[in-house]
C-alpha cells in the first residue's frame, strides 16, 4: 500500500543533420533546425492526509508511516492533547454508546499526545488504505488477532514514548511521546496513497447551506459542529484549548454496524463499524452541504466519493470524517 506517486516526464530531442556535397562542406550542406527540448511540468508534492502542497524545502516522503493515534473521546479524557497537530481525524463507535478518535499524524509528528485509549477491529478499514502503524493502549486478544492477520503494525504501552501521566485517573492517564514512538517503524515506501480523493472547493457542486451539524451516534452521543471563520468548530469537543482540531471540511459518511462477538470488561456488547461497501455520504465546507455517496471495495481500499453527477472530491485541507451508524439511533441533522 505505501506506494510512490510516479511523476511522469516526457524529453522530445531533436538531431541536428549535417547534410553536405562535393568536396568541399563550406557552405555544401544546410543545417536542420537546432534541437529543442521540452518537458510536462511535475505535479505539485502535496500530502497525503490533506492534499495541501509541502512546503517548500520539505517533501511528502517521510522516514515514518502515518501514525495513528486511538484517543479517548469522553469527559474523562479533558483535556486532550495533540488533536491541533493531526492531519485527519476520524470518530467511531464504541461500545457504551460513546466514541473513539483515530487521529492521523504524518505532515506533522507532535510530541506529547493522548489520553491512548485501545484500538478496534473497526479500525482495519480505516486505516489499512495509507497502512498506517496503530499507536494504542491494547485490545482484546480475538481483535488483536484481526489486525494482525490485517498486516498493521501497532505500538502500545510498554513501548517506547509511552508513559503514565500523574494527576489522571486511569485508564485516562495513558500519553505518549509520539516522536518517540515514530521512530519503532520505517516507512517501506516513498510516499502514502492519498486517503481521500482530494480536489479543489470551486469543483464542489453548489449543494445547499447547512452551518450547523449534528452527527448522532446509537446510545445518545452526539457531536456538534458549526461554520464560522472559515472552518467548523467542535462545540463539544474534549480538547485542551487551543489544542483543537481545526476542520476546513467535515465529512459524515452512514455505516453498517454490526456486533464485534465479544463483550468488553463491563459487559456491554462490542459494535464494529462495516468500513467497506457502500453508503451515504454529506460532505460540509464552507458552510454549505453536497450530498453524495461513498464506496470502498475491500477495508484495504481507498474511499471513493460520487454524486449522481460524477465524482465527488473534498477540498483540500484538514477534514473530521465521522462514521454515523446508518440506523441503530445513528443520525445526523443540520441546519
Amino acid at each position: 500500500m505505501r506506494s510512490a506517486r510516479l511523476l511522469a516526464s516526457i524529453v522530445v530531442t531533436g538531431s541536428l543533420l549535417l547534410a553536405g556535397c562535393g568536396g568541399d562542406d563550406k557552405g555544401g550542406g544546410k543545417d536542420e533546425p537546432e534541437a529543442q527540448g521540452s518537458s510536462l511540468p511535475e505535479a505539485p508534492d502535496t500530502w497525503p492526509l490533506t492534499g495541501l502542497p509541502v512546503p517548500k524545502g520539505q517533501q511528502a516522503e517521510q522516514e515514518h508511516p502515518v501514525m495513528v493515534l486511538k484517543m479517548d473521546n469522553t469527559s474523562s479524557s479533558a483535556p486532550q492533547v495533540g488533536l491541533g497537530k493531526a492531519d485527519l481525524v476520524v470518530e467511531e463507535l464504541v461500545e457504551g454508546g460513546v466514541t473513539r478518535l483515530a487521529a492521523f499524524y504524518y505532515s506533522t509528528i507532535p510530541g506529547e499526545v493522548g489520553p491512548v485509549r485501545s484500538m478496534r477491529a473497526s479500525d482495519i478499514g480505516i486505516v489499512a488504505p495509507v497502512d498506517a502503524a496503530m499507536v494504542t493502549s491494547g485490545a482484546a486478544p480475538v481483535t488483536i488477532e484481526r489486525i494482525k492477520d490485517a498486516g498493521i503494525d501497532f505500538f502500545a504501552e510498554g513501548a517506547k514514548g509511552f508513559y503514565r501521566e500523574g494527576g489522571r485517573s486511569a485508564p485516562y492517564n495513558l500519553f505518549t511521546d509520539m516522536k518517540k514512538t515514530a521512530t519503532l517503524v520505517k516507512q517501506d515506501a516513498a510516499r502514502p496513497d492519498d486517503y481521500l480523493p482530494w480536489g479543489k472547493a470551486a469543483d464542489l457542486p453548489k449543494g445547499q447551506p447547512a452551518t450547523r451539524i449534528a452527527a448522532s451516534f446509537s446510545g445518545g452521543h452526539t457531536t456538534n459542529w458549526v461554520f464560522r471563520d472559515k472552518g467548523y468548530v467542535n462545540e463539544n469537543s474534549y480538547a485542551a484549548e487551543g489544542d483543537e482540531f481545526p476542520a476546513d471540511t467535515v465529512l459524515v459518511l452512514r455505516v453498517k454496524v454490526g456486533d464485534a462477538g465479544y463483550r468488553d470488561p463491563a459487559g456491554n456488547p462490542v459494535p464494529e463499524t462495516k468500513f467497506e461497501g457502500k453508503g451515504a455520504a454529506l460532505l460540509f465546507h464552507q458552510g454549505r452541504l453536497v450530498r453524495g455517496t461513498w464506496s470502498k471495495k475491500s477495508l484495504e481500499a481507498p474511499l471513493e466519493l460520487a454524486t449522481k453527477a460524477g465524482e465527488l472530491v473534498v477540498p483540500t485541507g484538514r477534514t473530521f470524517i465521522e462514521l454515523v451508524p446508518a440506523g441503530n439511533g445513528g443520525d445526523v441533522s443540520f441546519e
